[in-house]
């Protein structure tokens, strides 16, 4: 009888847990966003990101909200010998804490680290030709999301892409937008919604500006959609997103439709930034 109501105690407890833990979780990190946010980490965003003094005083308030969570949560790993500093870390967090601006995601929840290399890092891969022959080579990457628990970038890269704001390429925001997309365990170039019914419209259109993107490098036309879109869906989603926040004038011009699916998915407006 003793052990039966300890047990009966005990799950009780795991239920009630499982209960509060998303409630408390969020009073966790409103307690995080309500810390002073010290003036040198103001000083490095506005010099390392350079839409941040364009965004309202609003959006910067909640925008230094998400870093500093992001900042508690997530881990910075250091690799190829190089040393992780807090310009790094606010840099990386300030670019990739837009995508949630407006409550987009839960913090990139299945992200646990990210780990930076000082430039171009390599990885071994291996090609099965055929049934008996299996190739093996190396391959240079600037930048990875990977399902389970990592994002892995290159500084050089980073700060590549901070300078050069507006050229339609930014390895944060492409790698996080993968991160956006994993969210379900998967990726599809499809992430989480906010209704059912909204899925037969990103179908629609992601479809048709894909099919788009594919025919016009077919024929040689110029779009300002990266070619590298053209790769699959998934690598589609995650090229527009950079296009959206770093030309929105140039996508909202030729890609109407697009762009209203990704204000309407990111709630943000960047045009409005330019």
């Amino acid at each position: 009888m003793v052990k039966t109501i300890i047990v009966l105690l005990i799950i009780g407890l795991i239920i009630a847990g499982i209960i509060l833990s998303p409630f408390l979780n969020k009073q966790r990190r409103n307690r995080i966003k309500r810390r002073p946010f010290p003036s040198l980490w103001n000083s490095i965003i506005e010099n390392n990101l350079p839409i941040y003094l364009r965004l309202s005083p609003n959006e910067r308030r909640r925008l230094q909200g998400h870093i500093q969570v992001f900042l508690a949560e997530k881990q910075f790993i250091g690799c190829g010998g190089l040393r992780v500093t807090e310009e790094m870390k606010l840099t990386i967090a300030a670019v990739a804490c837009l995508l949630l601006l407006n409550e987009r995601g839960e913090y990139f929840p299945k992200l646990r680290s990210i780990l930076i290399y000082p430039n171009t890092y390599f990885v071994n891969k291996t090609v099965a030709i055929d049934d008996y022959v299996v190739e093996e080579s190396s391959e240079a990457r600037l930048g990875e999301s990977w399902t389970h628990d990592q994002v892995i970038l290159s500084w050089e890269q980073v700060e590549q892409d901070t300078r050069n704001w507006q050229d339609g390429h930014n390895v944060v925001l492409h790698e996080f937008a993968h991160q956006l997309d994993q969210e379900d365990g998967s990726m599809q170039g499809v992430p989480n919604l906010l209704h059912k019914s909204d899925y037969a419209l990103w179908s629609q259109i992601m479809t048709q500006e894909y099919q788009q993107l594919r025919d016009h490098l077919h024929r040689g036309i110029r779009t300002v959609i990266d070619s590298y879109g053209a790769t699959n869906p998934v690598e589609f989603f995650a090229v527009v997103t950079e296009t959206f926040f770093e030309k929105p004038q140039q996508l909202l011009d030729q890609h109407r439709a697009l762009y209203e699916l990704l204000q309407f998915y990111y709630q943000l407006d960047p045009f409005q930034w330019a």
